[in-house]
């Protein structure tokens, strides 16, 4: 495909761009953080004298290991389990959607051997459900078109579908998610996104608070929301795409059609060459 390089060329161009701006916002903040984090541990220590830095370190290396597996180092041994039902439905839904927030995983071997073949037989499952449900979306969408018989029917179905979608998976979950975890409606918006698009950094993950008591099937729940707004954006990062692509296409063509007409103008302008004829 002729304009592939072209796309190659603004592809790299967006990495290096979001790798310049997040190191502009985010570097200075981290040392910012790190030299707090350190002048934390001086003070600790200097209000403890009956412990040494050493031991201090093996100590947050036990938390960092608790943090690792799933345990939170805030609260008691009373804090619900990571590993309750409604929080395993939970885990298994960023399994198959390729979520996975990092923020829990098996320590077991048996579990992790599980896990492996799990994701192998159910991300495939996963894409074909949201291919299927996908398939819904645009029938829904071509139900809509006959509703609407007005000229320019198209982008009055295209608005319909991108404002209720926007409503149902990006607008008022945040409100739900700030109200019960605690977060501001900015931290909700972004927990929302970065989930539905599959990133899933697991900074910020719902039902992990251990200070706050939450309905059983509260993250059984926000499974099934994910899953219905994963096709939801699947398909308006697919519509993007084809946009996109359609828009590249058409400016190569239109490029390839001006230098083509300007060749054919040039040789019409030429006079024509004597001809030699060469006797045989």
């Amino acid at each position: 495909i002729s304009w592939t390089p072209l796309l190659l060329l603004g592809y790299l161009f967006y990495l290096l761009l979001g790798a310049m701006v997040f190191q502009l916002l985010e570097k200075q903040a981290e040392t910012h953080f790190r030299d707090q984090f350190q002048l934390e541990k001086l003070k600790f220590l200097q209000n403890y004298t009956c412990l040494d830095r050493q031991a201090l370190e093996q100590f947050v290396q036990v938390l960092m290991e608790a943090w690792e597996k799933g345990v939170n180092p805030e609260g008691n041994s009373t804090n619900p389990s990571n590993w309750d039902f409604s929080n395993s439905f939970f885990f298994a839904g960023t399994v198959v959607t390729t979520i996975g927030y990092g923020n829990l995983s098996p320590s077991t071997v048996a579990g992790q051997i599980f896990c492996v073949f799990y994701a192998l037989f159910g991300v495939p499952l996963n894409l074909a459900f949201l291919n299927q449900l996908g398939k819904g979306l645009n029938a829904h969408l071509l139900t809509l078109e006959r509703w609407v018989q007005k000229p320019g029917r198209a982008q009055v179905q295209l608005a319909i579908f991108l404002t209720t979608g926007t409503l149902l998976f990006l607008v008022f979950p945040p409100l739900v998610f700030s109200h019960v975890e605690g977060w501001s409606y900015g931290e909700g918006f972004y927990f929302t996104f970065i989930t539905l698009s599959t990133i899933g950094f697991g900074d910020y993950v719902v039902g992990t608070n251990p200070n706050k008591h939450y309905i059983p099937v509260y993250r059984s729940l926000t499974a099934i929301w994910i899953v219905f707004g994963l096709a939801w954006l699947a398909l308006v990062f697919n519509v993007g795409a084809d946009l996109m692509e359609r828009y590249l296409q058409l400016k190569w063509h239109k490029s390839d059609l001006s230098l083509a007409e300007g060749a054919t103008t040039k040789l019409e302008d030429e006079p024509e060459q004597p001809r030699i004829h060469i006797p045989s």
